[in-house]
């Protein structure tokens, strides 16, 4: 599995490229690519994003999200939002996704909110909301939907971290492709130490304030019974990923096959 050589001003950047397919194929490098938030992005003091040539970025996040860390994208480049969350803030639930630095800034609240395997818990929901909400499913029929498109050049794809919603919308690429269930959970898994290390002066931050690890850990990394939650749903309520991806998400058998011919070699 190839991985991008890190940036200096984009964190958890992945390149899906070199990722293993069924039949002895792989992802074809350079044209599918994840990440953490692009507010830091500077292309002239980093040869590593310059290289990529991105046409194309699908920003994931919420209003307030993009409000506080507005992308810096490339000069000549497409950005387009797919708020994957946004059903569910209008629900009246605010997901631990997206108030990771505010939870570990107060470790009484934190306990209150997250303690006693909660955090898990709100996770779970979270993930099962990427399959069954309508913004959720607007946003990755978005992203099928370009990576499907020659003309929209290398893509990157990314949310706050970079590692719930885009974790998802990298499973659902990788599956269609024809990534086998140990592959989906390795990809899925491999951003854990960017993400620790990215958020390490929080975590430690929150520790010698008195917080509880584990709750930290739970929000800032990801773990199997995330992604498992939202398998589940996926399972639950189509029965297969080729089912929720032409039902759910509404994408057509032809561009899945123009994804699949695109992105695998």
């Amino acid at each position: 599995m190839t991985t991008t050589t890190p940036s200096t001003t984009v964190a958890n950047l992945r390149d899906l490229g070199g990722t293993p397919l069924s039949g002895g194929r792989t992802v074809r490098p350079g044209l599918a690519l994840r990440s953490g938030q692009l507010d830091r992005l500077d292309v002239d003091a980093d040869p590593v994003v310059a290289a990529l040539g991105l046409r194309t970025v699908i920003d994931f996040r919420t209003d307030a999200e993009r409000a506080d860390h507005p992308d810096r994208i490339p000069a000549g480049t497409r950005l387009l939002i797919g708020d994957v969350l946004a059903d569910k803030m209008n629900s009246g639930k605010m997901p631990a996704a997206t108030q990771l630095k505010d939870l570990l800034s107060d470790p009484a609240v934190a306990e209150e909110h997250l303690g006693g395997g909660k955090v898990q818990k709100l996770f779970a929901d979270t993930y099962r909301s990427f399959v069954n909400t309508a913004s959720a499913q607007a946003a990755y029929r978005t992203l099928l939907t370009e990576l499907a498109d020659p003309d929209a050049g290398p893509l990157l794809f990314h949310c706050t971290a970079g590692k719930d919603r885009t974790g998802w919308g990298a499973t659902v690429v990788l599956s269609l492709l024809g990534a086998d269930d140990e592959t989906l959970m390795a990809e899925y898994l491999s951003v854990n130490p960017a993400v620790k290390q990215a958020f390490a002066p929080l975590i430690e931050g929150f520790t010698i304030a008195g917080g509880n690890p584990d709750i930290a850990l739970g929000l800032i990394g990801v773990f199997p019974s995330y992604l498992e939650a939202a398998l589940d749903e996926v399972n639950t309520r189509y029965g297969s990923m080729e089912k929720y991806v032409r039902e759910g998400l509404g994408v057509p058998d032809e561009t899945v096959e123009a994804l699949r011919a695109r992105l695998a070699a």
